[in-house]
């Protein structure tokens, strides 16, 4: 199985760690976010891996190879003179993902126990087009859900923004995406002629026609570790036991 790695991003929140360092590459315990992005996959049975890197990219070119890959295949699809935003970072790396299976997308500042493999299955048993991991917690963003779980919309809680697509009843549930996706690869038939666009934008223009669904785990250990305070709780844990 399939499986990106978006591991490009400037890190911001993170200044100044990632003044010297990629995001990818800070230490939380003994794992650095990246091993422990690609540990994880391994574990739940993804053997081939894109990394798409950026800022400090050499630095994750030098740890991969002194690590020979942890084992793992590794392709990199290298956004170094331009980052491409989550939509355009797939749309570069389409040369690594195309086929006829699903192919998982882990954002690598994210640390969690969910099962990986249960997601892929689930998005195949509902012959999903896009399935997107989501969890009912506090955040300024928000999909828009339906009551089968299937998106048909988005909404920004701090400026009030709201796009809504297609047809549904009952009341649209808010959840938060947890940065982990499960794709059809037609998805590369589909994306806009942009270089540079946003996977949440290409979601919502599709959503009306395409299938694409809640994956909620809610009931899951999450964290997101690129802002300083749940990266100083994450560094007390024993990431071995998110596997």
């Amino acid at each position: 199985m399939k499986a990106m790695i978006f591991a490009a991003g400037l890190g911001t929140r993170l200044k100044p760690i990632t003044d010297t360092i990629p995001k990818a590459l800070v230490q939380i315990g003994e794992l650095t976010a990246l091993q422990f992005a690609i540990l994880k996959l391994q574990h739940h049975g993804f053997n081939e891996l894109v990394i798409n890197v950026h800022h400090h990219s050499q630095q994750i070119f030098d740890y991969l190879q002194v690590n020979n890959n942890f084992g793992a295949s590794i392709h990199i699809s290298d956004e170094s003179e331009k980052l491409l935003d989550t939509g355009g970072g797939l749309k570069h790396a389409q040369q690594f993902l195309t086929g006829s299976e699903p192919f998982l997308v882990y954002n690598c500042d994210i640390i969690c126990d969910t099962n990986l493999k249960a997601m892929y299955d689930f998005h195949t048993a509902k012959n999903a087009f896009c399935t997107l991991a989501v969890r009912n917690r506090i955040t300024s963003r928000y999909f828009l859900f339906d009551e089968a779980g299937i998106l048909h919309g988005w909404r920004n809680t701090k400026n009030g923004e709201e796009k809504i697509t297609g047809n549904y009843s009952g009341e649209l549930q808010a959840l938060a995406f947890s940065g982990i996706h499960v794709m059809s690869p037609r998805v590369f038939g589909l994306f806009p002629d942009e270089q540079k666009f946003s996977i949440v934008d290409f979601y919502l223009s599709v959503a009306e026609k395409e299938k694409i669904v809640a994956f909620e785990h809610s009931k899951d250990r999450w964290m997101d570790i690129g802002k300083p305070e749940t990266l100083k709780e994450a560094q007390k844990l024993n990431l071995y036991n998110f596997f």
